[in-house]
């Protein structure tokens, strides 16, 4: 089992990760926000090695810890180029919410498909979901050559709700479609670690989620 560390502080309340391999002690950042001190003391309490900075998108509140992450670590940040003008526009968006937000470090690498990101015996693999918005990604991490049974979803599926699609760039037609075509085909035992709230599984939010129940 991989190594998951899981923070969340005000004002968002949104879910930073830290993976790790429980082995080599290798690992990547997930969406460093407003809690990245925390994750990267954990990082270096346990002897973990972030070797990459890996986003789910690029709405502000899962951003803001980007050069935090980036000055401390000096390891290439990763996003879909759809959210590139998302996360250019930052501050404008940090400004929306009331919030002041620094300009983030440049992107070094754009997700491609079928591309895997190695860190210890693990290694993870971007799956584009659009809908919450354009360059929305589900990270989805297991051993090389066999299925990746944990999905770091972002804002696209939560536990017993779904992505706001209210936002610049979302469709709600766009959000369900990716839900039952693309997290969906993961299966029912694969975990689902949403960007805010509590974990959950495919199976419980396929069987249960309110959003999900009406015909497609």
């Amino acid at each position: 089992m991989i190594i998951v560390e899981t923070q969340a502080v005000a004002p968002f309340f949104k879910n930073g990760f830290v993976v790790a391999c429980p082995r080599t002690r290798d690992g990547v950042l997930i969406d460093p926000g407003d809690e990245v001190d925390g994750l990267l003391t954990f990082a270096e309490r346990e002897r973990v090695t972030l070797g990459h900075i890996l986003l789910t998108h690029a709405h502000v509140d899962h951003i803001t810890g980007v050069g935090a992450a980036k000055r401390a670590l000096n390891v290439p940040v990763h996003l879909h180029q759809d959210d590139l003008f998302l996360y250019q526009r930052a501050v404008q968006q940090g400004a929306m919410f009331g919030v002041r937000v620094d300009p983030p470090p440049p992107v070094d690498t754009f997700y491609a498909p079928g591309q895997a990101i190695r860190f210890g015996d693990f290694e993870v693999r971007p799956h584009h979901t659009p809908g919450h918005c354009p360059g929305g990604v589900c990270l989805q991490v297991g051993r090389p050559g066999e299925p990746g049974m944990d999905l770091f979803v972002g804002d696209t599926l939560f536990a017993g709700s779904i992505g706001r699609t209210d936002l610049p760039g979302g469709d709600h037609a766009t959000l369900l479609s990716t839900i039952r075509t693309v997290l969906f085909a993961f299966g029912d035992e694969a975990r689902v670690y949403p960007g805010h709230g509590p974990a959950t599984t495919i199976g419980q939010e396929r069987r249960t989620n309110p959003f999900l129940q009406a015909a497609p």
